[in-house]
């Protein structure tokens, strides 16, 4: 399986979206700021508010590439609907 995910600050203000085979090493990866000059890292990214299962990397990859493209309400919608508290969801994985 690969997966889709979004991060948050913790204000949900700043949100990223990746793609990986293994959710909790990357979602921990970004916990610990593995690279402080990234995105996540200056911007503390570090909750874990949605993800989805895909079968395949290309399948990932699309769907990455198609919510990157939405707007910031269409993303905001994607989180409401599985998670309305944008609770981290990393301690149930």
């Amino acid at each position: 399986m690969y997966y889709v995910y979004i991060l948050a600050n913790a204000t949900n203000v700043a949100i990223y979206t990746g793609v990986t085979r293994d959710l909790v090493r990357r979602v921990a990866q970004h916990r610990a700021h593995a690279d402080p000059a990234s995105y996540t890292a200056r911007y503390d990214i570090t909750k874990l508010v949605y993800f989805e299962a895909t079968p395949s990397i290309q399948s990932a990859i699309a769907r990455e590439k198609q919510s990157k493209s939405w707007s910031r309400k269409r993303k905001n919608a994607l989180v409401n609907r599985r998670n309305p508290g944008w609770t981290d969801l990393y301690p149930t994985l």
